[in-house]
């Protein structure tokens, strides 16, 4: 198939091209770099990367119109800075509906996005959290502009499928906790855990869902994304003290969380198992492994987060 990818460069864009690339689908990818890296895709004859962004019309429609695509997968967000509110709204609204309507010109097969979980507010009002529960996404500029971009997806007609994420991480992931430790134990620098749980699923387990929906597995729809079992932050800052042979003089700092930051974020993964014939495989210890091995090669220089996060 020929696949067009925004945000390729990027964490879960980059590991699905190299997933499609193995199996000999035409991939076109954009990505403005931003957050993403170069360096995680290599050259190869079915590969063509586009530099620059999905809020430039003029670029995605001729982009699109070029390469034809049969599918095009939506992975391209905006969540650098949580205070930038009008680069949330260009890339991942304004992107989105660009995107979107492209798409629909092109008539693709399937257009398939991701949502954050954080569409349900900070404070949930189930645990786990179902597919029926409320929209609430106020908590940040990132839940905000991403749920307006899957509204207007819902609102385009085309057959879709929107995976919202547990938090996703493994090999070229630079956001969230995992880099973040990482960085400060091989710095030297302190660290503290925040007294939060949160579901975390490896980057090969979601990619095994994301092809399945490829090839025409589930309905046109909302499905979770989830390891359907969630983790105190202080588990994985021990599974990467253990993976990194340290021994620590002092039991590490563990704080109250902010106002913005929910307690635990657990969504029911039941519906994706059920359609899909799927469920993630990958325990939290091996995955830290892979992720840290990465780290080690190409180094953490910089972490992102879609919530403030107090750092006294």
């Amino acid at each position: 198939m020929r696949i067009l990818i925004t945000g390729g460069t990027g964490f879960i864009g980059s590991h699905l091209a190299d997933r499609l690339l193995a199996r000999g689908d035409q991939i076109l990818v954009i990505d403005n770099h931003v957050t993403g890296q170069p360096h995680n895709l290599r050259p190869q004859p079915n590969l063509l990367v586009v530099d620059g962004t999905i809020a430039d019309a003029d670029l995605v429609n001729r982009t699109f119109d070029d390469f034809q695509p049969e599918l095009v997968v939506h992975a391209a967000a905006s969540y650098k800075d949580p205070a930038n509110w009008s680069e949330d709204v260009r890339i991942n609204v304004l992107g989105t509906a660009i995107v979107t309507q492209a798409s629909q010109r092109l008539q693709v097969r399937r257009l398939i996005y991701f949502q954050t979980a954080l569409c349900y507010g900070l404070k949930s009002l189930q645990q786990p959290i179902t597919l029926d529960h409320p929209i609430l996404p106020d908590g940040s500029s990132y839940a905000i502009s991403k749920t307006a971009g899957e509204q207007y997806i819902r609102l385009s007609g085309l057959n879709f499928i929107s995976f919202r994420l547990a938090n996703a991480y493994g090999p070229r992931n630079l956001s969230g906790p995992l880099p973040t430790f990482y960085h400060r134990l091989t710095t030297n620098r302190p660290c503290f855990v925040v007294q939060t749980r949160r579901d975390f699923i490896y980057i090969d387990d979601l990619i095994d869902v994301v092809m399945l929906a490829i090839d025409g597995k589930g309905e046109c729809g909302i499905y979770h994304v989830s390891s359907g079992t969630d983790y105190a932050i202080k588990e994985l800052f021990d599974a990467t003290v253990k993976t990194l042979g340290l021994r620590l003089a002092q039991p590490v700092e563990e704080r109250q969380r902010n106002a913005d930051d929910p307690y635990t974020i657990l969504l029911d993964p039941s519906k994706t198992m059920r359609d899909f014939g799927w469920q993630t495989t990958t325990p939290l210890e091996e995955g830290v492994r892979a992720a840290i091995a990465w780290y080690k090669q190409y180094g953490v220089t910089q972490t992102y987060t879609h919530l403030k996060i107090a750092e006294h």
